[in-house]
């Protein structure tokens, strides 16, 4: 079946030889052929049940397509550029193995609400995969929780040392915000978890098409309520992004922060060598290159979102050929994601913590100074404002007798405020449980 068998009517040649190349998209929706079976084996299906074709003309049609769906499968089937995309490759193929019934699969049946269809299936079945690489980065960050959780660090606030808390806390953040990820797919999954299919053009069909048995059939909730919406609508494929976007923002800072921990003016922890590269001139260089690709490849994908909106910013309702190029942002963005879980997973998995490079940068970032204040707060029944200038001048002097704030003699801290006694020495303690932010 040729193209101009399948659209060509109104035309008295075909397509010069620039409107086929820019009008083609096989080379990116071949990726839909699984949905393009999918949806056209229910169609059939619903056609049959619903008496517009006979029963054996569906068999025929469906033991074609599951044998194109093979082929394709297999890499057999040769992809030819004026068959302009997967939709129309699947029919022409279905046309040489089982002749001129294959023209009944497009009965009541556009490629407005077919490409919609494959494409919720596309998202839809990614969001699943998305959840359980998320989940393998998750465990992973749980093992070494496990392994951490009296390892004690230097939080930051503006990359300078803050307060003490403990590695578990700190990775357990990123815990927290793949938590937030997972929802928000999941969320983007529900929601657009409704069947385009006999919507057809824009107007539905003529035909008595049974819309609820095509969704039922493909494990959507419901059709879709309007039908030029369900032609016209990539708010899933925007939120999908926007989801994304945020996970691939999680995964840059992670990575940030693993690039930051493995240097050596940090030396907090150690990356397994099988995610880390050496330099072509400098023998002894250890990069930490997949964690810093975290970081760039998060920009690739916030720039897939950002193209997406603004291929749809103008458009009228409710089909119109801009929207060919919904597929590839979404496409290259799931393969990013999934690619930086997977690299981040393994990193974290093989990460080695350096305790004692940990526990030497709070000591000499003061960061048991809060600690002083609050006990002059408690002990001492001094107004916080007045402890925390006290404090502050506790750290200056500590500085300049080059001394930890817990190794200054306490006739040095009588000094700036003779309420304090030897007792302030066990607040200035670092403790576990006070760095894990359990409440004491």
């Amino acid at each position: 079946m040729s193209q101009q068998q399948m659209w060509g009517g109104r035309f008295a040649a075909l397509p010069g030889e620039i409107m086929q190349e820019i009008n083609e998209s096989i080379r990116i929706d071949q990726r839909l052929y699984r949905e393009d079976i999918a949806g056209s084996l229910a169609h059939v299906a619903m056609l049959a049940k619903q008496g517009i074709i006979q029963p054996d003309e569906a068999e025929q049609i469906s033991a074609g397509l599951r044998q194109v769906e093979q082929e394709l499968a297999e890499g057999r089937l040769e992809f030819r550029s004026e068959l302009e995309d997967i939709h129309m490759h699947v029919e022409a193929r279905l046309g040489e193995l089982i002749g001129p019934v294959a023209g009944k699969l497009h009965t009541g049946r556009s490629r407005n609400d077919q490409v919609a269809t494959d494409f919720r299936l596309w998202v839809r079945r990614h969001c699943d995969l998305l959840q359980e690489e998320i989940a393998g980065l998750q465990n992973a960050l749980e093992q070494q929780k496990t392994e951490n959780t009296a390892t004690i660090m230097p939080g930051f606030t503006h990359l300078q040392v803050a307060m003490p808390v403990t590695l578990a806390r700190h990775l357990d953040v990123y815990c927290r915000m793949l938590e937030r990820d997972a929802g928000r797919i999941a969320d983007c999954r529900k929601r657009l978890n409704e069947c385009p299919l006999g919507a057809g053009a824009l107007a539905g069909s003529s035909y008595p098409l049974d819309r609820d048995c095509s969704a039922r059939e493909l494990g959507f909730d419901r059709p879709m309520p309007n039908t030029m919406d369900a032609v016209s609508d990539r708010d899933f494929a925007l939120e999908y992004l926007s989801a994304l976007s945020i996970l691939a923002t999680h995964l840059s800072r992670l990575g940030e922060e693993l690039v930051l921990w493995s240097s050596y003016q940090f030396r907090f922890v150690k990356i397994a060598d099988e995610f880390t590269t050496g330099s072509s001139m400098m023998p002894q260089k250890r990069n930490p290159d997949a964690a810093e690709l975290l970081r760039g490849k998060a920009g690739h994908v916030i720039a897939q979102m950002i193209q997406l909106l603004i291929v749809l910013k103008g458009l009228p309702l409710t089909y119109s050929k801009d929207m060919q190029d919904d597929k590839k942002p979404v496409f290259e963005a799931t393969d990013t994601v999934l690619l930086c879980l997977r690299a981040a997973a393994g990193m974290i998995r093989g990460m080695k913590a350096n305790k004692e490079a940990m526990f030497e940068a709070v000591q000499q970032g003061y960061a048991n100074a809060t600690y002083l204040a609050d006990w002059l707060v408690l002990q001492a029944d001094i107004p916080f404002r007045q402890a925390h200038h006290i404090v502050g001048q506790l750290v200056a002097r500590a500085e300049e007798l080059g001394l930890k704030l817990e190794d200054l003699p306490l006739a040095e801290m009588q000094v700036v405020e003779n309420r304090i006694d030897r007792s302030v020495y066990e607040a200035l303690r670092y403790d576990v449980q006070k760095a894990s932010g359990i409440p004491g």
